[in-house]
């Protein structure tokens, strides 16, 4: 990013026949979007056209540019990733040409996020299973950009206003949940968990509660050991280290009695576990953040929601907030960086207050 602090926000199109394009069309309508970061789509002009005029937005108007290197600061961009057989809108239906386009556009956002041509990219939701193919095979967009950045490990994050909340394991059968369900792995994403909070979101001492994995958490092992062979010792362990890690809590009674407003963040067990309370509490604002990568990615909550697609009823408020989250992000991640770079470490402090003491 050259000579402003304006970020560049790559925004993947996501499947052209689900809501994705129109909740990107009304988050981008705001002509204030451009004050805090400049948009660059990843998709198809020539869709995305056909998709604004059946919604009625006629008057929004994006630029079509090559690269990076052409982006209007003052305009919505978009950059033209499809290769393949032409095909149209049929909106609502899975199509593979539409599968294809998605995965275009996120491997050229992904490319240029890596190459450092954008600062961050949101993505739009795809429809996993149509959009597998030869340079995706994976549950999702979290794992396809953990093995594109090379991360050992990765945190699927739910950001709102009101709750961030993590889970340990994400798109995997819930048969397979209990056996991925050890110490390493629970620690991995309570380390990622600490540190997001801390340079992400710029909490210094953060409160994390940890939910329990079977019924009641367990009920002091009549329903389950899993509380008190792996997960609360390795709490124990964190606390010990004066970390503030508390759990295990009942997943049902902790959100119904309101624990959760407690905390600065909650690591669930499973996917469901975690998502199902967190889209109640905040399904129109919440953002689907992946933390643990060394570049800033942000999604909306939801999925294609093919029924609505192009009805005008999809509500933007969750893909608005993953742009603002990701603009708002990446300049904490730039913040922390200049001030431990800038940092004067306990030894050199030592010794610049020895050497001033020998002049005198």
């Amino acid at each position: 990013m050259e000579g402003d602090n304006i970020p560049r926000i790559g925004i993947s199109i996501g499947d052209i026949n689900g809501i994705g394009p129109e909740v990107i069309i009304k988050a981008l309508s705001s002509s204030s979007i451009n004050k805090i970061c400049t948009p660059v789509i990843y998709g198809s002009a020539k869709h995305l056209s056909k998709y604004k005029n059946l919604l009625g937005y006629n008057d929004w108007l994006f630029s079509t540019v090559q690269n990076t290197r052409q982006l209007n600061k003052k305009q919505i961009n978009l950059i033209n990733c499809y290769e393949g057989p032409n095909f149209e809108l049929s909106l609502g239906t899975v199509q593979k040409e539409a599968g294809q386009l998605a995965f275009q556009a996120l491997d050229r956002a992904t490319q240029d996020l890596k190459n450092g041509y954008i600062e961050a990219l949101v993505t739009a939701p795809i429809s996993k299973d149509n959009t597998q193919g030869e340079g995706f095979k994976f549950p999702g967009h979290t794992e396809y950009l953990a093995n594109e950045f090379q991360a050992e490990e990765v945190l699927m994050f739910l950001v709102s206003e009101e709750l961030r909340l993590g889970v340990v394991t994400g798109h995997i059968p819930i048969e397979q949940v209990k056996k991925n369900i050890t110490k390493k792995q629970i620690k991995a994403k309570l380390d990622l968990m600490l540190n997001s909070l801390k340079v992400d979101f710029k909490i210094q001492k953060p409160k994390i509660a940890v939910l329990g994995l079977n019924p009641h958490a367990g009920e002091n092992g009549l329903l389950g050991k899993e509380e008190i062979e792996i997960i609360e010792p390795l709490i124990n362990e964190y606390r010990k280290k004066g970390t503030l890690v508390f759990g295990t809590f009942p997943s049902d009674g902790f959100f119904a009695t309101q624990q959760w407003k407690q905390f600065d963040a909650v690591l669930a067990m499973y996917h469901d576990q975690g998502l199902t309370p967190f889209k109640m509490l905040a399904f129109d604002s919440g953002v689907n953040f992946t933390a643990g990568l060394s570049a800033v990615r942000t999604s909306p909550d939801h999925g294609t929601a093919f029924d609505l697609a192009g009805k005008g009823e999809a509500d933007s408020g969750s893909m608005l907030h993953a742009i603002f989250s990701a603009v708002e992000i990446y300049k904490n991640r730039a913040e922390y960086k200049e001030l431990t770079e800038n940092a004067i470490s306990p030894v050199k402090i030592q010794r610049i207050i020895k050497s001033s003491k020998e002049k005198k």
